[in-house]
C-alpha cells in the first residue's frame, strides 16, 4: 500500500510516515500543496493523508485539482479544522474520509485500510483465498490453518497481489507498493520476494506471466 503524506508539520510528519512504515505501508512525504499536486500528478497511490493548511497550494486545491483531472485516489482529510461546515465542504469536495487533530495513530491506519477496502470492493476485512487467509489489521497470515511468518514486504508484496488477484502486476508495479521515495531498490528485489512466499506458502500460488509480471488467480483452487 503506497500512501502520498501532505503535512507541513515536519514533527507530525516524520511521526505520520514513521507509524506508517512501521504497518507495512510505502510512505512518500511532501511539506506543500504544490508538490503535493506535482505528486499526484505524476505518480500512483493507493490512498492520501491530506491536512488542508498548506503552504503554496491549499489542501482544498489540492484536492479540486486532483479530482478535475478525474483522479478517483482515496483521499483521506487529517486537520485540525473542526466544524461541521468544514467537514461537509471537504467531503462535498471529493474527500473520501475525514480525521481531526489529535488524532490516534491506529485510527488512522485502520482508516486507510478501511478505504482500500472500499476501493477494491472488498467487504470483508480478512482476505481469503483457499487456504490462505491475511488480516491487514493483525498483520497475520495463515496457510492451511497454520500462521505463517513473512517480512513486511513479503507481507506488503501478498496483499498487493491479493488485492489484485485476477489481475497481472509488473514488477514496476509491485516495486511501487513496497518503496517509497529515496529507498533503495535492489534490481531483483520483487524476484526474492516472490520466491520467499512460494517457498514458504505454496509454488503454485503465484503464477510468472512471462514478459508482464506476477499475479494470484481471481478464484481460489
Amino acid at each position: 500500500m503506497r500512501i502520498l503524506l501532505v503535512e507541513d508539520d515536519r514533527l507530525l510528519g516524520d511521526g505520520i510516515r514513521a507509524g506508517l512504515k512501521q504497518a507495512g505501508m510505502a510512505v512518500d512525504w511532501v511539506q506543500d500543496g504544490r508538490a503535493a499536486d506535482a505528486a499526484l500528478a505524476s505518480e500512483s497511490y493507493d490512498a492520501v493523508v491530506l491536512d488542508l493548511g498548506l503552504p503554496r497550494l491549499s489542501g482544498m486545491e489540492v484536492l479540486a485539482r486532483a479530482r478535475a483531472t478525474s483522479n478517483a485516489v482515496p483521499v483521506l482529510i487529517l486537520t485540525a479544522r473542526d466544524t461541521v461546515a468544514d467537514r461537509i465542504a471537504g467531503l462535498d469536495a471529493g474527500a473520501d474520509d475525514y480525521l481531526l487533530k489529535p488524532f490516534d495513530l491506529g485510527e488512522l491506519q485502520a482508516r486507510l485500510r478501511a478505504l482500500l477496502r472500499r476501493a477494491g470492493n472488498q467487504a470483508e476485512p480478512v482476505l481469503a483465498h483457499g487456504a490462505l487467509r491475511l488480516d491487514p489489521a493483525a498483520r497475520s497470515i495463515t496457510w492451511q490453518e497454520q500462521p505463517v511468518e513473512l517480512s513486511a514486504r513479503e507481507f506488503a508484496l501478498l496483499h498487493a497481489l491479493l488485492l489484485n488477484a485476477g489481475r497481472v502486476l509488473s514488477k514496476a508495479q509491485l516495486e511501487e507498493k513496497l518503496y517509497g521515495w529515496g529507498e533503495e531498490i535492489e534490481s531483483n528485489a520483487v524476484e526474492v520476494f516472490i520466491h520467499h512466499l512460494r517457498r514458504k506458502l505454496a509454488p503454485e500460488l503465484i503464477r510468472t506471466v512471462r514478459g508482464v509480471g506476477y499475479m494470484i488467480a481471481k478464484d481460489a483452487q
